[in-house]
């Protein structure tokens, strides 16, 4: 019923009531008023009814809009060339990508339902089992390095990114996890063709929260000639670099009791002297949404945590062989 429906229904009640006043005593005034309020109410409705059917529409579109969104994401998850999964708080896989499937030489359909830790070699699955039962106690994305077992292939090394998502009350649903093939005789190539100059000498300070990613980076750089100096906060590094000067600085993004962000600005403020400058990278976990705001904090480079370790030594060399800011 529209509004001019219930106009038109209360004047026939009103024009009853002007027959039943001649014939009635009574209080009219008092049934004039309730009879108006009702109508006001029913006006009300009325306005309330347009104003839902236009909210459910946008509602729709919203709805639309998420699913395409979700379409595009879990295509980018499905072709990505990184390999990803995702599995329960047990580690029973539930998705797994294409990229993941080629690098354990399996089916992705053969993939889910099975426990993630088999897939490694026997000696490491207590170690990786541990380091999982461990995650209730950080928030942080873990960086972690295991011997995989591929099916009727020959076991290999790989670097893992494995991050939880809880529920809202803190307890795990489910982890995320990348992996990425470490090839011992790519990182320990000789790098004369594709870098500047010789890293030997090079000193560079490393600033990650995660004793882990720190252990990794010096992993990677030193068997290059590289010094590595590591620490655990920004705090550190600031008091680090009173009596340290490094040629090249790596820090994490995201870090508990000051973030990179504020630990570049900090150092750019400290560079007064004309020449006085740290050439720097950041390194996290996250992709486009940091990069910018990394270069505009005063950064160099922006750096995947999946990176393969040769891109991070390439930036390592590129950010100490020249003054301008490298494209990476």
């Amino acid at each position: 019923m529209n509004n001019g429906h219930f106009e038109q229904y209360f004047q026939t009640i009103r024009q009853q009531i002007a027959i039943l006043q001649q014939n009635i005593d009574g209080n009219w005034e008092e049934i004039n008023a309730t009879i108006d309020h009702l109508f006001a109410l029913c006006e009300q409705m009325q306005v309330n009814l347009e104003a839902s059917s236009v909210l459910e529409e946008e509602l729709m579109q919203q709805n639309q809009q998420l699913a395409k969104m979700s379409q595009y994401f879990y295509g980018l998850f499905q072709f990505s060339s990184i390999a990803l999964l995702v599995t329960d708080a047990n580690g029973v896989i539930s998705e797994a990508n294409t990229a993941t499937a080629t690098l354990l030489n399996l089916t992705r359909q053969a993939l889910i339902g099975t426990s993630f830790v088999d897939y490694f070699a026997e000696v490491d699955r207590q170690t990786l089992r541990t380091k999982l039962n461990q995650l209730s106690q950080t928030s942080s994305v873990q960086l972690w390095q295991f011997t995989v077992c591929p099916q009727n292939d020959e076991p290999f090394r790989v670097g893992l990114q494995v991050g939880a998502v809880r529920n809202d009350a803190g307890e795990i649903e489910s982890l995320r996890i990348g992996m990425y093939v470490i090839d011992p005789f790519q990182t320990r190539a000789p790098v004369d063709q594709t870098l500047p100059r010789s890293l030997d000498g090079l000193q560079v300070l490393v600033v990650d929260d995660e004793a882990d990613v720190r252990e990794f980076i010096t992993a990677i750089l030193e068997p290059y000639g590289v010094g590595v100096r590591a620490v655990g906060s920004a705090d550190a590094a600031l008091e680090a670099l009173k009596e340290f000067s490094p040629d090249v600085l790596i820090s994490d993004i995201r870090m508990p009791g000051g973030d990179g962000y504020s630990l570049i600005r900090q150092i750019r403020a400290l560079e007064t002297e004309p020449g006085q400058h740290l050439p720097a990278a950041a390194i996290t976990a996250y992709l486009d949404e940091d990069r910018e705001e990394a270069i505009a904090a005063g950064y160099e480079a922006h750096l995947h945590k999946l990176a393969q370790p040769i891109e991070l030594v390439q930036v390592v060399a590129q950010l100490a062989g020249r003054a301008t800011t490298p494209e990476v």
